[in-house]
């Protein structure tokens, strides 16, 4: 049996006397692309957090190639998140770089490189995300969103991660860039073998790049299962929630924050 390349088991956090997950369970296996889709507030954040161990979980366990990522020193989590790529909801670039710079941040600052060859990296990762060479050069704050998305995108897989997280990778861009960056997401993540975890409460970005979907309300996984089976499942959470409708069982007043 394989081990999984994530796993949560019974993970709790709480901020006060405010839960926020309250027994999530998940596992993700090697090459695998996961949605994790729920509403705002609903914890899906403090997941990834917790994974990326920005958070320690209150009670629980995550595990990465079947070790336990909880309570190891700063040299063995910088080991564990150098596996890890991310495309943050904003991009998220430094402005004072420029977009070649933005691309090889990690190389440069997390492992060392000499700049001279993580520039010739930061090109080659820009064209496998549509970027042409005179971009470079650019500012992040003179690109569209959809190029912001890319270089984003460009950054998360310089390090070749053996993971990367996708926080609300359409946020901000029109249906047809949106459909473009689903599209490239797919394509990047299945050349390079990673494993994928994104949250979104966007369905058609969800339905484009998971094999599987989970949801969590209430800070509990309620449904997970393959992508088709959305269509047809009989969770009148799950319906309300894919169908937009403002009235079911989901509960808007008691959301958590």
């Amino acid at each position: 049996m394989k081990t999984p390349k994530i796993k949560l088991k019974n993970v709790h956090k709480r901020f006060g006397d405010k839960v926020v997950l309250d027994g999530v369970d998940l596992e993700i296996m090697p090459g695998e692309s996961v949605v994790i889709i729920g509403g705002s507030g609903t914890g899906k954040s403090v997941t990834i957090k917790c994974i990326l161990g920005l958070l320690t979980p209150d009670v629980g366990e995550i595990e990465i190639d079947g070790q336990s990522v909880l309570n190891v020193s700063h040299v063995e989590r910088n080991a564990i998140n150098a596996k890890i790529g991310m495309l943050f909801q904003n991009a998220a670039l430094f402005d004072s770089l420029s977009v070649w710079e933005n691309v090889a941040f990690g190389l440069i600052e997390g492992q060392g490189m000499l700049a001279s060859t993580a520039h010739d990296i930061a090109l080659e990762k820009m064209a496998a995300v549509g970027l042409a060479d005179d971009t470079a050069e650019m500012s992040p704050s003179d690109l569209s969103g959809g190029m912001r998305k890319r270089v984003g995108l460009a950054r998360a897989i310089a390090i070749n991660p053996e993971i990367i997280f996708f926080d609300e990778p359409t946020t901000g861009l029109d249906p047809i860039m949106g459909d473009i960056i689903n599209e490239l997401i797919v394509e990047i993540t299945q050349n390079i073998g990673a494993t994928g975890l994104s949250i979104t409460h966007d369905m058609s970005s969800a339905r484009k790049i998971a094999d599987r979907i989970a949801m969590l309300y209430r800070g509990k996984i309620i449904w997970q299962g393959a992508v088709e089976e959305i269509e047809k499942t009989k969770n009148e959470f799950l319906r309300q929630f894919i169908n937009g409708n403002s009235e079911g069982p989901i509960d808007f007043e008691t959301a958590i924050i």
